[in-house]
């Protein structure tokens, strides 16, 4: 082996490519992927890859991320799927050698996210345009030599890191270096978005582009307004002419289309890998992830992206269910874009919003699915289905059933779940799957996927027994508590009279225990049960780090979700604040405080001016609060501090807050010029606002309750949960259906038996309505 050693974390289309040029060449090449089908393949056979004919097999090592054992990482290429970044980063971010840096080589804007584990110098920015797709595992295709341009983020002058880098992914082949890889990416993100409108359909893309030209050029004109309000110059690469589809000459971003119409016919690949995702792997997309900046950045412009949004909603409904492909699809958003997007915002009378009549598609246009838009009109049940009589029926059978209610608490209760004990996590998920084949039977699937330093990832998907045909359900809760293992020996599963208490029982063992009593009140009285995914994870209390790509794919699948945390005082969650956990970090000038006390730079000193200042970020009025929860700094009593650090937990109620918070913080200076800041950290969860379909969930929900003699109520709350997530990704999501009681994360933690059988019965109404729906 020679040259520098490369470490390849995403083994698939780009990865696989170009970790096979680097070994071809000589370097010594290490490749990471989560699929160990993958990784057995390539060590049994090397990575292999196709162009034509030709097969071509490099040995290299191989490893999932479980099993990787070697040296600290230096120069590493990140391949995963935008979705997976965040996961990928847990994990490289502790093996990466100080001088070493990350390399996105991936479809989207993700440098950023990079840099928040790593820092921006040890960030590399890249744009690539490879056609190449995983045909089986331990082989790649390559579909010819697209483009390759890297430089450093931000437009910084190239270094001579990325020389270096560049000089070795020249064995692949014509990789440049640039001081405008924004630009690149940018123009990418408007090819990007044709490419992906061209999945929407079973044909080729080169076709596609050709005949739906109005949707195309609606699409750059949408994201090149995005780009311009950052001031990006876009670069043309391959046969796309980036400028030249500008709106401004028609003639030319016609020109320019036939060249790259022409061009694609020329390569081997004629569908894109956003098509095969959907109609062979039957798997997330990662398009409505990585334009989700794109769509942010022209929002906070004051901006529309009628178009694609649309085309993002369309990939999601094909996510559920892949056969609802058809060109009429993009017939439809041909007329969207006819419409200057007003078509987006029709009214159910035709009119748009101010009143002007809303442009249809043409006479002869195909039909095409409604679009699911906010799904509150069209997936979500409008009122129960189960009759007064039927509901106190089902509250009935589970008070017979409390003391086995109690019983199962018990025993998950006796079952230590520290979200930071892997070993006890296991235990407790074993448990739980044993316990829900008892209660529920087999499911029809089961995914059990594994999470390097958090709790693994329960899935269980279950066929439905009533009339709905929709997409399930999704029933979301987690199994780790914030009780350290051994709590249990001074403080165990205790009842007395209705009142039960132990580690967890609010939040939040109680409520899965009350979900699946509910699912079994249901089958037992022969009443209707909805198709429904059950996803149980063990990270939630530390922020759900390691779950969160997940949470959001699967709600993505689902046409709603219900998260049986606890509730507030009875009441079901249907506000909760984002989450921003940030640390600030002040560098200063050490000194000797008596014999110089002159020449230092205290950074305690100006920690203290920053922590008034992030005092001063803080809105109570809106909901904004802003806590520097831990702060340390200085090494001793009789030295200039040279270093100080914040903790930050900051929380607000609405998107708009979150960005003027996140403005508040880029601002933050140094009062003393001598000591600089350094911010890190990001927003953990995203802000829950009350939108439609919450509503509408919460409006079945209180029908639900009327028969049992409940007056449910709704309220909004401070902390965050998997539920964040949920409705971040465009699902309607009713949190809080879990336990009546309190002391959540404090000694005094307790539910009531009899609040357990009155939750699982309104549970089961809420479960019925769907399978009617």
């Amino acid at each position: 082996m020679k040259g520098d050693a490369y470490t390849v974390v995403g083994a698939g289309a780009i990865g696989g490519t170009l970790a096979h040029a680097l070994a071809a060449a000589g370097h010594p090449v290490t490749v990471v992927d989560a699929d160990a089908d993958h990784v057995a393949a390539i060590r049994a056979g090397g990575l292999t890859v196709l162009r034509g004919e030709e097969r071509e097999s490099v040995r290299l090592d191989a490893a999932t991320p479980e099993d990787h054992q070697g040296p600290p990482l230096r120069r590493v290429l990140l391949g995963v799927k935008a979705q997976a970044t965040d996961a990928a980063m847990r994990w490289i971010a502790p093996r990466l050698a100080p001088d070493g840096y990350v390399v996105s080589v991936q479809n989207g804007f993700n440098e950023e996210l990079i840099a928040r584990y790593v820092g921006a110098e040890r960030t590399v920015a890249a744009f690539v345009n490879i056609f190449a797709d995983v045909v089986e595992p331990g082989v790649v295709r390559d579909g010819g030599p697209g483009a390759f341009v890297v430089g450093e983020p931000g437009g910084a002058p190239v270094s001579e890191r990325v020389r270096d880098l560049v000089a070795d992914l020249q064995a692949w082949g014509p990789a440049q270096v640039s001081d405008n890889v924004e630009g690149y990416l940018w123009a990418k993100a408007a090819f990007g978005a044709m490419l992906s409108a061209t999945a929407l359909a079973d044909a080729p893309m080169a076709d596609l582009i050709d005949r739906h030209r109005a949707t195309m050029y609606a699409l750059a004109a949408e994201v090149y307004a995005a780009a311009d309000t950052v001031g990006t110059r876009l670069e043309p690469f391959d046969a796309y002419d980036a400028p030249a589809f500008r709106p401004d000459d028609a003639a030319a971003r016609d020109a320019a289309c036939d060249r790259l119409t022409a061009w694609l016919r020329t390569q081997p690949k004629d569908r894109s890998g956003i098509w095969r995702d959907l109609a062979v792997r039957r798997r997330p997309v990662e398009v409505t992830t990585h334009y989700e900046p794109v769509v942010e950045r022209a929002r906070r412009a004051g901006l529309g992206t009628p178009v694609l949004s649309a085309v993002l909603e369309d990939l999601r409904e094909l996510e559920r269910d892949p056969s609802g492909m058809s060109e009429a699809r993009l017939d439809a958003l041909d007329a969207l874009a006819a419409s200057g997007g007003r078509g987006a915002t029709a009214g159910k009378d035709g009119h748009d919003a101010d009143g002007r009549d809303a442009a249809g598609p043409p006479a002869g246009t195909p039909a095409v699915p409604a679009r699911t838009g906010d799904r509150a009109s069209e997936d979500l049940p409008a009122a129960p289905v189960l009759t007064d009589a039927q509901a106190v029926a089902v509250r009935d059978w589970l008070e017979g059933h409390r003391e086995a209610m109690a019983d199962d608490l018990a025993a998950y209760t006796s079952l230590e779940s520290s979200s930071d004990d892997e070993a006890c996590l296991a235990a407790c998920l074993d448990w739980l799957r044993g316990w829900l084949d008892t209660s529920l039977g087999a499911p029809a699937s089961e995914e059990l996927l594994p999470r390097d330093g958090a709790g693994d990832i329960l899935i269980r998907r279950y066929a439905g027994t009533g009339p709905s045909a929709g997409a399930p359900l999704l029933l979301a809760a987690h199994y780790d508590t914030v009780w350290s293992t051994g709590t249990l020996r001074d403080w165990p599963y205790h009842r007395e009279g209705d009142r039960i208490s132990g580690p967890g029982v609010f939040d939040m063992k109680a409520g899965l225990v009350q979900a699946v009593w509910a699912l079994r009140a249901l089958r037992e009285l022969r009443l209707p049960v909805p198709a429904f995914t059950l996803l149980l994870n063990g990270d939630e209390e530390t922020g759900s780090q390691a779950s969160s790509d997940v949470i959001a794919a699967e709600a993505r699948r689902s046409r709603a979700a219900l998260v049986f945390e606890a509730s507030a005082d009875g009441a079901v969650k249907t506000t909760r604040k984002g989450v921003g956990l940030f640390s600030l970090t002040v560098r200063g000038e050490e000194a000797h405080a008596g014999l110089d006390p002159t020449r230092g730079a205290s950074a305690v000193n100006e920690m203290a001016r920053q922590v008034l200042a992030l005092e001063g970020i803080a809105a109570p009025e809106a909901g904004t609060t802003v806590n520097v929860g831990v702060l340390h700094g200085g090494t001793r009593s009789n030295v200039t501090a040279g270093r100080a650090v914040a903790h930050l937990d900051i929380r607000v109620a609405t998107a708009a807050e979150r960005d003027r918070v996140g403005a508040a913080l880029s601002a933050l200076a140094p009062v003393d010029t001598r000591t600089s800041l350094r911010l890190d950290g990001g927003w953990n969860r995203p802000v829950f606002e009350r939108t439609e379909g919450v509503g509408r969930l919460f409006a079945v929900a209180r029908a639900c309750a009327a028969p049992l003699g409940l007056d449910l109520r709704e309220t909004a709350v401070g902390g965050a949960s998997d539920g964040n997530f949920i409705l971040d990704a465009g699902t309607p999501v009713l949190d809080g259906l879990g336990a009546v009681g309190g002391g959540a994360h404090a000694r005094s933690e307790h539910v009531t038996l009899s609040g357990m059988v009155e939750r699982s019965a309104l549970a089961a109404g809420v479960l019925a309505a769907f399978a009617a729906a």
